[in-house]
């Protein structure tokens, strides 16, 4: 579709778009939300393993283990952990 550059195209595509929206049936694109709800529930999860992981981390820092050793527990270098996990993430004002 193409951006209307008239107001004659702008008036012309609003009434396309009002007679389409009058002429929908929602039942026909009514969608089983259960998958949404598992992206939803999944990212749930992934986000408090991302919490858990964190803490766990600032605890191994605390008992004073390295970040090379807390970066092969996760499969990366130290750097990259540190670089992580190191500080705290920045809040958007």
């Amino acid at each position: 579709m193409r951006l209307p550059r008239t107001t004659q195209q702008i008036i012309d595509q609003a009434d396309e778009l009002a007679a389409r929206f009058e002429q929908n049936d929602p039942t026909d694109e009514v969608k089983d939300a259960a998958a949404l709800r598992a992206v939803r529930e999944a990212f749930l999860r992934r986000a408090a393993a991302e919490r858990e992981l964190a803490d766990a981390v600032r605890a191994a820092r605390a008992e004073g283990h390295s970040w090379a050793a807390i970066g092969a527990m996760v499969g990366t270098t130290g750097e990259a952990a540190r670089q992580r996990y190191g500080r705290p993430a920045a809040r958007p004002v």
